[in-house]
């Protein structure tokens, strides 16, 4: 074995033991079972078919525009792009213009990997293959993608437009085969956000190798590729990765921790606030140029590791979008939602 392939064991190990460590057990379910919400996963969800490739939902003061992967052009989202799915137009009663890049989208499942260059056949992989749009209710959709061409990943992800216009995000996935050569599953997700005026975000969190209180930091990335990504305090662990792999966003982990799961930016008065839960061990990621030029990236990722093929596993967020004063009201608004998704 060379030093760098030991390197590679070595952490591999450490990832696996830090996040095993939240399973009791050796009967226990796997900390990232799937809650079984969707149509993946719940026989007695019923929905129909979309009947264009964009659904509009609208409540309280937000309208968010939920795309698969074709190129749509209307009136409400003119000229967006193939291969960019989630949301693609989010906008507030406090700001009609649309939140993201209006050609790209924001909670965008854009990346399955094992960390390994020769596991990236599709860099884009979810991007490249259909999904079908499932309505199920006047606030609710989901984006449905059969198993990819790659690695054969079956999944899932619920928009559920909240009553105070909050979204509450559900993903679940089934891997159809294995071969995940460092041991994981790697999904990643992006928000390409319209030329704010800052493109730091901000979190609480603290120095990876200290043990202070957590803290408001305030993330900023020189450059694509560096320092873009920011795991949890309780499992700081890196991920296995090959020298070569070229998810930059994925593998370049700043001096920070987070101390509590979610954060925020700020654009053109309005902060856009991602929410997760505590088990769910999210990495928080950034880029100050992944939407093009000005354009930053507002990120997250997620590992499943210790995955068996034909198990379902999954997780939930919220975001929110509210005009911003300032991080004391942020937190203040959004109290409700970090409480609701860590609830027993």
């Amino acid at each position: 074995m060379t030093a760098a392939e030991h390197i590679r064991q070595s952490m591999r190990v450490a990832y696996l033991v830090s996040v095993a460590a939240i399973s009791v057990g050796a009967d226990a379910a796997h900390p990232l079972t799937a809650p079984q919400v969707t149509s993946l996963t719940n026989a007695s969800v019923q929905y129909r078919n979309a009947t264009k490739h964009h659904v509009v939902l609208t409540r309280g003061d937000v309208t968010a525009v939920i795309v698969d992967n074709a190129a749509v052009d209307v009136p409400e989202l003119p000229g967006h792009r193939a291969r960019y799915n989630g949301i693609a137009s989010l906008s507030h009663g406090h700001r009609a213009t649309n939140l993201f890049v209006p050609t790209y989208a924001g909670l965008n499942f854009e990346h399955i990997h094992d960390g390994t260059e020769a596991g990236l056949t599709e860099k884009f992989e979810p991007r490249e293959f259909p999904m079908e749009l499932r309505v199920i209710d006047e606030h609710t959709v989901e984006l449905y993608q059969p198993p990819t061409g790659n690695w054969k990943l079956e999944s899932c992800g619920r928009y559920q437009l909240l009553e105070d216009g909050g979204i509450e995000y559900t993903f679940e996935c089934i891997p159809r085969a294995g071969g995940y050569r460092n041991g994981y599953i790697g999904l990643f997700w992006a928000s390409y956000i319209h030329a704010p005026e800052n493109k730091a975000i901000h979190f609480k969190g603290r120095l990876r190798d200290t043990a202070a209180a957590g803290e408001w930091i305030e993330g900023v990335t020189p450059q694509h590729g560096v320092d873009s990504t920011h795991p949890p305090a309780a499992a700081p662990d890196l991920v296995p990765v090959d020298g070569n792999f070229s998810l930059t966003l994925a593998n370049h982990p700043s001096r920070y921790v987070y101390t509590e799961p979610w954060y925020f930016g700020v654009s053109h008065g309005m902060a856009f606030v991602q929410m997760f839960r505590d088990r769910d061990r999210i990495w928080l990621a950034q880029s100050p140029s992944g939407g093009g030029g000005d354009n930053p990236a507002w990120d997250f990722q997620w590992f499943i590791p210790d995955y068996k093929v034909g198990e379902a596993y999954g997780f939930r967020m919220r975001a929110a979008y509210l005009p911003y004063e300032s991080r004391e009201q942020i937190e203040r608004d959004t109290r409700q939602h970090h409480e609701a998704l860590n609830h027993p």
